[in-house]
């Protein structure tokens, strides 16, 4: 019956909009047929005349808000409400005007592109839509244009994609740009709708800017007492480029500066800080000039090698040293001085000297820190720095004196320096050698001559350069002993006959001279006690009891009657000294000594 109407959106008129009119092959025109209408919007947008079957639209309808509506139409006959024509699908379709102009998705873009780029470089795609009907006509063909932001930029007219237009865009001459991109429908010819967007560009940076020392001559100064290490000033280098193209790092190209001092780059403010290598000193040189050269630390190997200047920039920087009042300055720390032993008091020992390292070359005076001479063993001249002996030195006492010199700025006291002198005391040969050690030993009754009895040593106290070579020697006259040099600073007493008698003499005392090899020779007499034992055959001591001789060879009865007539005689000697106080002529002829032979007389000879 029907298939579709067409109706024109956005209606203004007056009246309702005809929209088109049913017909029914059963409608005979004779008012019996009657018209229905249902569907989307029947009776609030759309009614129909049941008699006639004409359709209006009651409200202006939008394609944007729906394009096709749809209804369903039937016949009936009014008397008996009998289906004349089933139901019957149709459409009601709206047609497309230009009522809507393009939107851009975003009212404001942010795009960047690096600076230096090359023309026609791809900037940003914008994108507007027109919700007019694409299908139908030029509504919603859209053309892009640009409105501002020429020469710089440019604008694909179909796609929207925006380009660079100008070579060499330079981020520092001009960062930010404000680009006004327009969309026009109706393929852009009049009378078309139109929409617009910002699009904020911003050139990002590229390393094209070189650093530059906007002063070329630095001035610094600084106290030669500044520590090794410590900072001294700041140069700065000017970077136009931003972010990591304006790290800079700094160096020293001459020697005089390189010896002495160092630069490092500060990362947060791209200074470049000069450091102390080396201690500075005024009195030795009080200024230093050097060049400082600046590059950047990220090189763009594209403008590496452009005409422009090359990437990197120099200046001088003079230093100043500054005077500060130092403490005197000692000639040799530490000093190591030789004294002979046998150094009289009051000679000399050696000098040390000192000096103020300050241009002024003030005077200094000396002393002797005495906590480290308790002894008072040292003196020192205070305005020449002699030392010399207060008493007399012995090596064997100490080998070595370790004092502190003071040398004090006389102009300024609390300026002091010390050093230490080490005091060697040299040997002299004034010691005698010795035996190592107390010797007694034993020879045998039956012993045979040249028999070994004792292997001495002898020690001395000095220490000559050559070493020790020590003689020894016993009488020559000597019946019982003899000795032998092993010439290793030891030596072998030996027997110089055969058989001993403990009777005759039970211990020998032998007398043992050692003389030493050193200038002026020492020599002393040390004594060898030697027992005289019972052995058996095989030399093995047995007794050296002399004890046990007397009791063999006297009896009792002789050794009672021995002692009776000491005792007797005794008696009468201090009786007649008694009388010899009364009467000197009476005094018997007759003392102590004369006892001690009448005992000697009685007993057995050894």
């Amino acid at each position: 019956m029907w298939n579709q109407f067409f109706l024109l959106e956005e209606y203004t008129g007056n009246d309702n909009q005809y929209v088109g009119k049913l017909h029914s092959n059963m409608d005979r025109g004779d008012g019996n047929v009657k018209y229905i209408l249902t569907g989307e919007g029947v009776g609030s947008l759309f009614l129909i005349d049941e008699n006639s079957g004409d359709i209006h639209a009651t409200k202006r309808l939008d394609r944007e808000e729906r394009a096709i509506y749809t209804l369903h139409a039937k016949v009936v006959d009014k008397r008996t409400n009998e289906t004349l024509e089933a139901d019957t699908e149709f459409n009601i379709k709206i047609h497309d005007i230009n009522d809507n102009e393009p939107k851009f998705s975003k009212d404001l873009y942010f795009a960047s592109v690096p600076e230096m780029s090359d023309v026609g470089t791809s900037v940003i795609q914008v994108t507007a839509t027109d919700a007019d009907d694409q299908t139908y006509g030029n509504s919603a063909k859209l053309v892009y244009s640009i409105l501002q932001g020429q020469p710089y930029f440019s604008v694909d007219s179909d796609n929207g994609t925006i380009r660079t237009a100008l070579p060499n865009m330079d981020r520092e001459t001009k960062e930010n740009y404000q680009v006004v991109i327009q969309a026009k429908d109706m393929a852009g010819q009049m009378g078309g709708l139109s929409g617009t967007t910002t699009v904020s560009i911003t050139l990002s940076d590229e390393n094209d800017s070189p650093p530059r020392f906007a002063n070329h001559t630095f001035r610094l100064s600084t106290l030669e007492s500044a520590e090794v290490g410590a900072a001294i000033g700041r140069i700065k280098a000017n970077d136009a480029d931003v972010g990591r193209n304006a790290e800079m790092q700094y160096s020293i190209v001459d020697r005089d500066g390189q010896d002495m001092f160092t630069i490092i780059s500060d990362q947060n403010t791209q200074e470049g800080v000069i450091r102390v290598k080396k201690q500075l000193d005024y009195e030795k040189q009080r200024t230093y000039s050097f060049k400082v050269e600046v590059t950047n630390t990220y090189l763009d190997p594209r403008f590496m090698y452009s005409p422009n200047p090359p990437f990197k920039d120099d200046a001088m920087v003079r230093v100043t040293i500054e005077d500060v009042d130092e403490p005197p300055v000692f000639s040799r720390n530490p000093y190591i001085i030789e004294v002979h032993e046998d150094t009289a008091a009051g000679s000399f020992v050696g000098v040390v000297s000192a000096r103020d390292p300050d241009a002024d070359n003030n005077s200094v005076k000396y002393s002797i820190d005495r906590h480290t001479d308790l002894e008072r063993l040292f003196n020192i001249d205070s305005v020449n720095g002699t030392i010399t002996t207060l008493k007399g030195l012995d090596r064997e006492m100490s080998k070595w004196h370790n004092i502190s010199v003071v040398a004090t700025e006389i102009s300024n006291p609390r300026q002091t320096t010390r050093v230490p002198v080490f005091i060697k005391v040299l040997d002299v040969n004034d010691n005698a050698p010795e035996f190592a050690m107390y010797y007694e030993t034993f020879v045998c009754e039956n012993v045979q001559s040249g028999q070994l009895i004792q292997t001495i040593s002898a020690v001395d106290t000095d220490e000559p350069l050559v070493g020790h070579k020590f003689v020894f020697s016993i009488s020559s006259s000597n019946p019982n002993f003899t000795i032998v040099d092993n010439e290793d600073n030891t030596a072998r007493i030996l027997t110089r006959r055969a058989g001993f008698s403990r009777r005759e003499m039970n211990t020998y005392l032998l007398p043992v001279v050692i003389s030493d090899n050193d200038y002026p020779i020492q020599s002393s007499t040390s004594t060898l006690t030697v027992n005289v034992c019972a052995c058996d055959s095989r030399g093995n001591m047995q007794s050296c009891n002399t004890e046990a001789l007397l009791s063999a060879g006297l009896s009792t009865g002789a050794l009672v009657a021995i002692l009776l007539c000491v005792i007797i005689l005794l008696s009468k000697y201090y009786y007649q000294l008694h009388w010899y106080r009364q009467d000197p002529a009476h005094l018997l002829m007759c003392s102590p000594l004369h006892v001690y032979a009448i005992f000697l007389s009685q007993t057995p000879v050894l």
